[in-house]
């Protein structure tokens, strides 16, 4: 009998939030928000919060302040991106210490590729060897593919194993609602909704032609595979590689001169050129992320005529799409960021 092959996703439990309170133990239990500066009087978004903080509803990207309103005995810690990468090379170390193949995702997350008779045994081995050795913990989601391990992990957590498979997913997953789907964010869920379609199971069983209609011919059909629970199996150790640098600044006091606003972009667009240049790729598309008040999010980019690193490449590029906002409100946010290219294969 040939042992069969399974996708796991490893997902590290309110990762950030989990880093900070083991350098703070005494912070256990305690409903813990990190964020911007840490200062819940100062403009800012939640990067992330304990378990304890959710249950007052706070959330990831909600300003500091109403996380402050809905959780006033939070503790507010500004973020420290070097503590949470080093956890995450401890914990990406510990799963390759395992017979699996590692994809990683992101600073918390991982898909691992194993062949085993026993899926639920070496999801356990995991959580405890993790935990042993790095202190944090983590849930882990078994599937037959990437999507449905990715989808059980939401299940398994906190600190659990959940398998979700072709044989249970029309039982989990068919009531549930289409943004339940891992790719189906919230302005997808409100145009499927005026087709009729609030559930998986009605996604599914969905006409792919009125999908291509409504959505196009290739992303119509794919939300309907989405339903129907198929996803990729490949899990491939290939380094992460960023896809793109960004840079922002949220203002404690709302920018109205246009000449401040324009001298904000460069600023943040040379930022930007100088991580594109250490990290040795050229840039081919500038965006520019503006936020205004009181809370309005709009983003724009341009393609570049050629794949650029130099600062003034990137700076003017960033000025031409800060251009084509329409907007006159205040901006209490501004972004840029340069995306990334395809990669020239290696030679030889």
């Amino acid at each position: 009998m040939s042992i069969p092959d399974w996708v796991l996703h490893v997902d590290l439990d309110q990762f950030i939030a989990a880093v900070e309170i083991g350098r703070r133990p005494e912070l256990r239990g305690r409903p813990v928000v990190v964020g911007g500066a840490g200062d819940p009087t100062q403009r800012a978004v939640v990067a992330t919060a304990s378990y304890a903080a959710r249950e007052f509803g706070v959330h990831s990207g909600m300003p500091l302040r109403t996380a402050a309103k809905r959780c006033p005995d939070a503790v507010f810690l500004p973020t420290d991106p070097e503590a949470y990468e080093e956890a995450s090379e401890q914990v990406m170390a510990t799963l390759r210490g395992f017979p699996v193949i590692v994809e990683v995702l992101g600073w918390d997350e991982a898909f691992l590729g194993a062949r085993t008779t026993d899926p639920e045994r070496l999801a356990a081995d995991i959580r405890r060897a993790v935990t042993e050795e790095t202190e944090l913990s983590c849930s882990v989601g078994i599937g037959d593919n990437k999507l449905r391990a990715k989808l059980a992990t939401g299940f398994a957590k906190p600190a659990g194993t959940y398998r979700l498979t072709r044989d249970n997913w029309g039982a989990v997953m068919a009531g549930r609602p289409v943004d339940a789907l891992w790719g189906i964010g919230r302005r997808t869920t409100a145009k499927l909704t005026e087709l009729g379609l609030t559930t998986v199971g009605q996604l599914a069983r969905a006409d792919p032609a009125e999908l291509a209609a409504r959505f196009g011919p290739t992303m119509g059909p794919w939300y309907r595979t989405l339903a129907l629970g198929a996803g990729d199996t490949e899990v491939t150790a290939t380094p992460w590689v960023a896809k793109s640098r960004s840079r922002e600044t949220t203002f404690q006091q709302n920018l109205v001169d246009r000449a401040e606003i324009e001298k904000e972009v460069a600023t943040l667009a040379r930022r930007v050129a100088r991580d594109v240049t250490e990290e040795g790729r050229p840039a081919a598309r500038v965006g520019v992320k503006v936020r205004f008040a009181p809370f309005i999010t709009q983003t724009r980019s341009v393609t570049l005529p050629e794949p650029a690193s130099d600062a003034e490449a990137i700076e003017r590029a960033a000025l031409e799409v800060l251009d084509r906002f329409a907007d006159t409100r205040p901006v209490r946010l501004l972004g840029v960021r340069a995306e990334f290219g395809e990669q020239e294969p290696a030679p030889g």
